[in-house]
């Protein structure tokens, strides 16, 4: 919640964006703190592998219980998160060194 100026914004976001009958105050999410390829791999697909995979992971028998994925992205990585359909969580980080971006693991077909 810290994201939002008061708890009125972050419940109109949530509203918005994470319908749900019970409206949860908070979301379950894991942060990938780190991913990064060498340049030498890159253009093999292996951040999209990386990326698959720990998708798989947290909905493997959902054993953690995490609905989202997050990651403050480097303005240079944006572009790869966003092919992986990762999602700005907000506007006013954009243009900025880092923005951060989400990922609802519900969103993933079978």
């Amino acid at each position: 919640m810290s994201d939002f100026p008061n708890k009125t914004e972050f419940n109109r976001f949530r509203k918005h964006r994470f319908v749900n009958e019970k409206r949860l105050k908070s979301y379950p999410a894991a942060k990938i703190c780190r991913l990064a390829i060498s340049q030498e791999l890159k253009g093999q697909h292996i951040g999209e592998f990386l990326a698959d995979s720990i998708k798989k992971f947290f909905l493997a028998d959902n054993k953690t219980g995490c609905r989202f994925l997050t990651v403050d992205a480097y303005a240079a990585a944006i572009p790869f998160y966003l092919k992986q359909k990762f999602v700005p969580l907000t506007v006013e980080d954009e243009g900025a060194e880092t923005r951060l971006l989400y990922f609802d693991l519900n969103d993933i077909a079978d």
